[in-house]
């Protein structure tokens, strides 16, 4: 089947059982210190799963896009691949696994035509030391639904740990049970790594069964979770039931949620019978064109061809979504996606210029279900052409260091590759290809340590750098978060309507809020900003959510920064006392107190103010008993 069939359908299925369809998210996550980009359909729900009331009710689903940038060194086998869509369905203390799983498996089996004798499951074994039960429902359940469709002999099978999954292997089992390593879900991982107050709870994994050999590099036997390439999951159930209180203890939840993601392009592989993601219709299609401009098949250079296709696709969004090649954060990874694909591009025959021929193509594929992309199509053309000019020029210049290094020193260091790739944009691919057409050879590993340490730009920024978003999402970093809300509209009441948020960074200490401003605030006006604060706070402001179309927030004059990374439908929250004085009405992805009674013995405190940047001011604040 299509991607975009199997989208459809997945969408219909769940609207037809009562779910809300909502836009997917941006790549660019608001208010999330810990990555640079949206990696799962889970991560812009967090709030919601959390606690806090969907404007949409208790059941929604929808297609998010995602974008892994771990995946970037791995593309170029058949199943890898950085930017991706995450089928998902939420409940949120609505329905739980009975309906869950037979919704699920009634959809891949009955939708999508998967071959029930092709699924397996795995369960969780549960955790004695934390007195958590095994997942024996979940079990159950999917006995019945197996044989429901004619899959008879279901053995269940207890491998625990993936170590011991290559020693037992398969064992006839068709239902297998592992432990937290594997199925159980919370944001910190393992029961035991959870702080107190964090939810979590098991999870029930869908693989697919495509039948290749089983490879024994990875282990003696196969199982569902082995790398080998037989199996792929294709979907996650996760049931958050569990809070872990302060003792240590864990209780089950008053309300249970359901977090479903699927990957979309996994289950069309999956649909095909072919493990080959580079197959499905939308990658198959790139690789089609690539060979057109080319010249030449893409069975005699698989690895150029499917980095070519994945990177420019994942591009092409990023851009969409408003990032920009640069030097750091989300745009040097945007950067490197660009330059890996100049780069194979020009070992496959591709002409300057002849990379922005894929782009039409691929817009038009997405332009339906992500209008954006086909209105930003102008602005992603001019990007990629002119990062590929910057492109060319940069091989130039390194190409003339590298000459200077080998006939300086008649070797080149590993150290050495990681600068030409830092300083000059120079891809360690070509620097490799060089050097050995000379006989010689990098020591990798150097290369690996130098590139180790730079590589938190590829997941977030450093340590000293100021960092977008919430550190997490406990009740006091979103007390805060509400307050920086209600700092802002004190500061706009105070300096004008030129006042914009730049960015913060919230902890469950302090926030820190930077803002366009021209010039020192006084101190006498921060005092007015802190009672502007804390007047809500005591008048027990309450905060509710709506959804609106972004025209229309815009066109209501609501408060807002990065409009370009919403999507078409946002988030708009109001804090309001009971007299009707409204106090702020500002976009925003969340999380946020219910209402401000839950600080009224607090009061909120601007430490101080300084400069940040060119027309950029900072703030510190805390809330204090």
């Amino acid at each position: 089947m299509k991607v975009s069939e199997i989208k459809k359908k997945y969408l219909e299925f769940c609207k037809k059982n009562g779910h809300v369809i909502v836009p997917s998210d941006a790549l660019v996550p608001d208010n999330d210190s810990t990555t640079l980009f949206t990696g799962s359909g889970m991560q812009p729900q967090i709030s919601y799963l959390l606690g806090e009331a969907h404007p949409e009710g208790a059941r929604i689903a929808n297609s998010q896009k995602c974008f892994r940038t771990e995946d970037i060194d791995e593309v170029g086998d058949n199943r890898h691949t950085t930017f991706f869509e995450m089928l998902g369905n939420w409940s949120f203390g609505d329905y739980f696994k009975k309906e869950q799983l037979r919704w699920i498996f009634t959809f891949l089996v009955d939708e999508v035509g998967l071959d029930p004798k092709k699924i397996y499951i795995t369960c969780f074994i549960g955790d004695k030391s934390n007195d958590i039960p095994q997942d024996f429902e979940s079990v159950e359940i999917w006995k019945k639904l197996f044989k429901e469709k004619g899959v008879e002999d279901v053995k269940v099978v207890e491998l625990g740990t993936e170590a011991q999954g290559y020693k037992k292997g398969m064992q006839g089992g068709r239902i297998f049970y592992y432990d937290a390593s594997k199925n159980w879900w919370s944001r910190s991982g393992r029961p035991d790594k959870m702080p107190q107050g964090e939810l979590g709870g098991p999870d029930s994994e869908m693989f697919y069964d495509f039948g290749n050999e089983h490879d024994t590099k990875w282990g003696k036997e196969c199982h569902p979770n082995c790398d080998c390439g037989r199996f792929m999951e294709i979907g996650n159930n996760v049931f958050l039931e569990y809070i872990k209180n302060n003792d240590g203890t864990f209780d089950l939840l008053p309300k249970k949620n359901v977090d479903f993601g699927g990957g979309l392009e996994r289950i069309a592989a999956a649909s095909n019978d072919d493990a080959d993601m580079y197959k499905i219709d939308v990658l198959k299609n790139i690789i089609v064109k690539i060979e057109e401009i080319s010249g030449i098949s893409s069975e005699k250079e698989k690895f150029k061809f499917r980095v070519i296709a994945d990177h420019i696709r994942g591009a092409i969004h990023m851009i969409s979504d408003g990032v920009i090649p640069l030097n750091k954060e989300q745009g040097y990874i945007l950067r490197r996606l660009l330059r890996r694909a100049f780069f194979y591009a020009t070992k496959i025959g591709f002409k300057q210029g002849d990379i922005c021929k894929l782009v039409p193509q691929i817009i038009e594929y997405y332009s339906e279900e992500y209008p954006k992309v086909l209105e930003n199509k102008d602005s992603i053309i001019q990007e990629i052409k002119e990062e590929e000019d910057k492109f060319h020029n940069t091989l130039v210049k390194g190409l003339k260091k590298l000459e200077k290094i080998l006939n300086n020193d008649g070797e080149i260091s590993g150290k050495d590759a990681f600068i030409l790739f830092t300083t000059y944009g120079f891809p360690l691919e070509l620097t490799l290809e060089i050097v050995e057409e000379r006989g010689l050879k990098i020591d990798r590993d150097v290369y690996n340590i130098e590139f180790e340490k730079h590589r938190e730009l590829s997941r977030t920024a450093s340590s000293g750098k100021f960092k977008g978003g919430l550190a997490d999402s406990s009740e006091q970093t979103t007390a805060l978060h509400t307050c920086t809300h209600l700092m802002l509209a004190g500061l706009r009441k105070e300096l004008g309507n030129d006042v914009h948020q730049v960015g913060s960074n919230i902890t469950a200490d302090r926030t820190r809020f930077d803002f366009t401003h021209g010039e020192k605030v006084e101190r006498k006006v921060l005092d007015k900003v802190e009672d502007y604060v804390n007047g809500a706070i005591q008048n027990t402001a309450k905060i509710s959510l709506s959804r609106m179309s972004k025209e229309e927030a815009i066109e209501k004059g609501i408060e807002g920064s990065f409009w370009e990374r919403y999507p078409d439908i946002v988030n708009v929250y109001v804090i309001e006392d009971m007299k009707g004085n409204i106090y702020s009405r500002e976009l925003c992805g969340g999380p946020h107190l219910g209402d401000l009674s839950e600080i009224k013995e607090k009061t909120f405190k601007i430490l101080n103010e300084k400069s940040s940047s060119s027309g950029v001011r900072r703030i510190k604040a805390v809330l204090s008993n």
